[in-house]
């Protein structure tokens, strides 16, 4: 079993900046992907961001150029540098691992509980 632990979310004025972070804690797994969604209210869960194992990225179109994912491969952390925070970005933030399993080798998705960001205008 894997936890997600997300901090960092809070409340902003436009314009401002965030980090988020997300730390995999368990026993026995490596991590692939991770990734940052987005859920507003009344709105499907969105992808913001991604990072493989490699380092190699995909954003949203409607963040490019404002945020920015990271990962320590050593912590098992995922990082969101959110930038020039609009109202629109206004959601909770969930964070995702795609985890392997060494002992069983079997593949499972993990989410956190999410955190809350709001921008305000």
């Amino acid at each position: 079993q894997v936890q997600l632990v997300e901090s960092g979310g809070g409340l902003v004025q436009a314009g401002g900046s965030l980090r988020l972070s997300c730390t995999a804690s368990g026993r026995a797994f490596n991590i692939n992907t991770m990734g940052w969604y987005r859920q507003a209210p009344g709105k499907q869960r969105e992808l913001v961001a991604r990072i493989t194992t490699g380092g190699s990225t995909t954003y949203a179109d409607s963040v490019k150029g404002r945020f920015t994912i990271s990962r320590d491969n050593s912590k098992n952390t995922a990082y969101l540098q959110m930038s020039g925070l609009k109202p629109a970005d206004t959601a909770v933030y969930y964070c995702s691992a795609d985890v392997v399993d060494v002992l069983t080798t079997k593949y499972r998705n993990y989410w956190g509980q999410g955190t809350q960001v709001t921008v305000s205008s």
